[in-house]
């Protein structure tokens, strides 16, 4: 498996650690999580503006600034990258696992 996210994930938690003139990430986690809250949130629109669109090229850049701020906002919470994959793994190995939709009963 690529690993690609793990040293985003390391990185990101030396630069907590060890702050560097001039890094985005510094700057991110100094201003805080009302800072790296709105960036995820610009970077979810845009990544579905660049879906809707149709461009592809696009829509990869937008999920690679949105992951990217995703693993800020995780290590700034102290959330490890490992409980986040065991979530997943968890969740791929469901099987049928369509929600059922909450049916509202209008006429009451």
């Amino acid at each position: 498996m690529n690993d690609t996210l793990a040293q985003l994930y390391r990185v990101i938690e030396s630069r907590r650690a060890q702050p560097q003139e001039g890094s985005y990430t510094c700057y991110l986690l100094e201003k805080g999580l009302d800072k790296i809250l709105k960036k995820v949130g610009e970077e979810c629109s845009e990544t579905i503006i660049a879906a809707k669109n149709g461009r592809q090229e696009e829509t990869v850049g937008e999920i690679s600034d949105l992951l990217y701020h995703l693993t800020v906002m995780m290590v700034q919470q102290d959330i490890p990258l490992e409980a986040v994959m065991e979530e997943l793994d968890r969740r791929s190995t469901k099987i049928g696992n369509l929600k059922q939709f909450h049916v509202s009963d209008h006429e009451t």
